[in-house]
């Protein structure tokens, strides 16, 4: 057995006594979660809790007072961004980072060029292997019929399936969703999950998404990790994560 496939038989990411603080502002106090491979975990919290500064430890574009990460088994703590990119962890935005006035295979093919982990800028984006990825990629998120409309035409909803698509141009090994279905209408946040989903499933991905629509956690989530000013305060299976008494009480607000 490789060296590489040894280590994947530990989790894809295991971060252990993460501390931060900005001035006297505790952001991260003993934070340690670990992901196995495959896992859909759902993070979740009131704005502040500490939910953006882990994922944005995890990412590299903050760097913990203490603690450590590991990405399958291989120290990450003090790489910058684009390294840890290099190494596997992708991540869409809130806000979804496109290109508008490019069509959508274009987008896709920044994106290839953009995550590629021997990026040359001589070598041109246009490569038969790039779009056949980019190609399937659209066909599993059903944007296949988008291909060559440009971005600033599109709607909310599949700009944001757009973005996700992006962030798996390179087969990362964990990917980080900053609340998916923000800005996505009530009637299109379903079906819009239903294909996002799939199409990690197909890709075998393990996934950490931050979201706080609990309709949506508890539908599509297979673990919940709460956060609270700066701390972990539950981490379980959605039904028992939802019930737990600092959950309702700090997060969801269904505990007085």
């Amino acid at each position: 057995m490789s060296a590489q496939a040894m280590q994947r038989t530990g989790p894809v990411l295991q971060a252990s006594g993460l501390q931060k603080r900005f001035g006297s502002v505790v952001a991260a106090s003993d934070m340690s979660l670990g992901v196995a491979d495959g896992e859909r975990v759902s993070l979740i919290g009131s704005n502040g809790a500490g939910k953006t500064t882990f994922v944005n430890m995890i990412t590299g574009y903050i760097k913990p007072d203490e603690g450590s990460i590991m990405l399958d088994g291989r120290d990450i703590t003090r790489l910058d961004p684009r390294a840890i990119t290099r190494l596997g962890v992708a991540r869409s935005f809130q806000i979804p980072q496109l290109y508008l006035g490019l069509t959508v295979l274009d987008n896709m093919l920044v994106a290839t060029a953009c995550h590629g982990r021997s990026l040359s800028f001589w070598r041109p984006a246009h490569r038969a292997e790039a779009i056949d990825r980019a190609s399937a990629l659209l066909e599993r998120f059903g944007l296949a019929a988008h291909m060559a409309r440009p971005v600033s035409e599109l709607p909310g909803g599949v700009r944001k399936l757009l973005d996700i698509a992006m962030a798996l141009t390179e087969q990362p090994r964990l990917l980080l969703l900053d609340e998916p279905t923000s800005g996505v209408s009530v009637e299109e946040k379903f079906p819009m999950m239903d294909t996002v989903m799939q199409a990690l499933q197909q890709e075998a991905m393990t996934v950490l998404f931050v979201e706080h629509d609990m309709d949506i956690v508890e539908r599509y989530a297979s673990r919940v990790v709460a956060f609270y000013s700066g701390r972990i305060i539950a981490d379980a299976a959605p039904q028992d994560a939802l019930r737990n008494d600092e959950v309702r009480r700090y997060v969801t607000g269904t505990l007085r």
